[in-house]
């Protein structure tokens, strides 16, 4: 979605889709403008705007992780209990967050459903009853907040190059979520402290294998993986390097690797850029050096 406004209620609304509490305060009409862009995944909304007018505005998100960074010389960002940096991203899960000022700022969310967030959660640990929250409000450290950051804004830059393909927007999605659970405190971070599940790697890994070959052409993840081979997230990734030094994620994506090779061979696609998107390869450069790595010569497709 993408459009440019003046009309306060019209903004106020659009927000809300995406966080019902979200309110706009004491907003000046007379220099308001709004420039909106945002991309939904599964269970994940990318927002990115500008307001410009002097304005309030409030959010206290109900069942999601709200995930926001106002940029403004004059921003003023708040809780309760806690000043915040302005500039600095901040999560909340449930705690009312405030920010005010005076001319325009930039602003940048990501919108975590929370049942789905906590879902993957408990499969990334392995912890089937981890309840997922937030135990602060500002990321770990001004190293964190620079990588959710840059997290961002590759994000961003991926979905603007590959739309709404499938494959791509499930990694995109799984790469936000981890670097946000890795960047602020939060139940997720206690979880990992854990010792990792180990049981019955050698026909995990037998399992997971199979299931990649079937399934390396859907928008399948490494949690849908470790799922699939009956074993948490943790766990598989600590039995593919037991068992053949490698991680899941390089062998899920030697597999699409494999999957592009065929379609090259067979002239199923219009472009070498084509193939590699389709297996979940956004950049063409990228693919190009991975494939070169892997078979020991460039792609190029065969006319069928």
């Amino acid at each position: 979605m993408q459009f440019t406004s003046t009309d306060i209620e019209q903004v106020e609304s659009t927000w809300q889709q995406f966080v019902p509490s979200a309110a706009l305060q004491d907003a000046d009409p007379r220099r308001f403008r709004f420039d909106w862009r945002s991309e939904e995944l599964r269970s994940v909304t990318l927002v990115n705007y500008r307001l410009a007018a002097q304005v309030h505005s409030t959010a206290e998100p109900l069942d999601q992780i709200l995930v926001c960074r106002v940029d403004a010389p004059d921003a003023r960002v708040w809780s309760a209990r806690h000043s915040l940096t302005p500039g600095a991203p901040w999560i909340s899960d449930g705690t009312r967050v405030e920010a005010k000022w005076d001319r325009s700022a930039d602003v940048r969310a990501l919108v975590f459903d929370r049942p789905a967030a906590e879902e993957r959660a408990r499969q990334l640990t392995g912890d089937d009853g981890l309840k997922l929250r937030t135990t602060g409000l500002a990321p770990h450290s001004a190293a964190d907040a620079r990588r959710w950051e840059t997290m961002f804004a590759y994000v961003d830059q991926a979905l603007a190059l590959s739309g709404s393909d499938p494959l791509i927007a499930a990694e995109l999605e799984r790469h936000a979520l981890m670097m946000t659970l890795s960047a602020f405190p939060t139940s997720f971070t206690e979880a990992l402290r854990r010792p990792a599940q180990r049981a019955g790697a050698p026909v995990a890994v037998r399992r997971a294998l199979a299931y990649m070959d079937e399934n390396a052409h859907l928008p399948i993840t490494i949690d849908d993986v470790a799922a699939a081979a009956y074993i948490s997230t943790r766990g598989l990734q600590y039995a593919f390097r037991r068992a053949l030094d490698i991680t899941p994620t390089e062998a899920l994506r030697r597999a699409r690797l494999e999957g592009a090779r065929r379609d090259l061979q067979h002239g199923n696609g219009r472009s070498v850029g084509d193939v590699a998107r389709r297996w979940g390869f956004s950049h063409s450069s990228r693919f190009a050096t991975a494939y070169q790595q892997a078979f020991g010569t460039p792609p190029s497709l065969i006319p069928g």
